[in-house]
């Protein structure tokens, strides 16, 4: 049984568990009873719509959060700041060759690596020879090389950079070490993290 899976299973017993307790101990009539099913059903659809579009939830609370003035990524001057989400990640929002993404930032990863989804909609073009192999939590990869012209964090901008491409990232699209690298200095401090330019280029 999958994580995800489990999650459903034990939410759906707990979603159960809690109404038919409430009912019991009250003995309501029947109509009270039919109007409480109902609602309980209306919270598990949502729960489950939600767990399953995690993704999409995160991205429309961070545009919620911008419009709120509480926006994870904020700029001044040459310096972006990103806040930690709450997963306990740091999410950019980047622009690949004018394109917007969500993007994890993953200062354990060697490489960028784009999901194909991304890869086409930016207009890279894989290149499956010669492959890399990669090792990840999942054990080694294939995956196809591929760059970028212009990768843009708020205020900073890289070009040419190279990307590794690949089916198993699924949605997931990370920038790694090869664009921080390029940076003047990145730190976190209190659950921020700093990215600055590179002034000498």
């Amino acid at each position: 049984m999958t994580n995800d899976r489990a999650i459903y299973v034990v939410l759906g017993l707990m979603l159960l568990i809690l109404p038919l307790s409430s009912l019991l101990a009250r003995r309501p009539s029947a109509g009270a009873i039919v109007r409480s099913l109902l609602a309980w059903a209306v919270i598990a659809g949502v729960l489950y719509v939600a767990l399953n579009n995690r993704q999409r939830v995160a991205e429309l609370a961070g545009t919620l959060g911008e419009r709120l003035g509480v926006a994870e990524q904020s700029v001044e001057g040459d310096t972006v700041r990103i806040r930690q989400s709450t997963d306990g990640h740091f999410w950019a929002v980047a622009k690949l060759n004018g394109v917007e993404r969500r993007m994890l930032i993953d200062s354990g990863a060697t490489s960028t690596a784009i999901s194909e989804a991304t890869a086409e909609a930016i207009g890279v073009t894989p290149r499956r020879v010669p492959p890399v192999l990669l090792t990840t939590a999942n054990g080694t990869i294939q995956a196809a090389r591929g760059r970028i012209e212009t990768v843009r964090i708020g205020s900073l901008e890289t070009r040419d950079l190279p990307v590794v491409i690949s089916p198993a990232f699924g949605e997931m699209d990370v920038v790694g070490m090869n664009f921080l690298s390029r940076l003047g200095s990145w730190r976190v401090a209190r659950g921020t993290l700093i990215l600055e330019a590179d002034k000498a280029r």
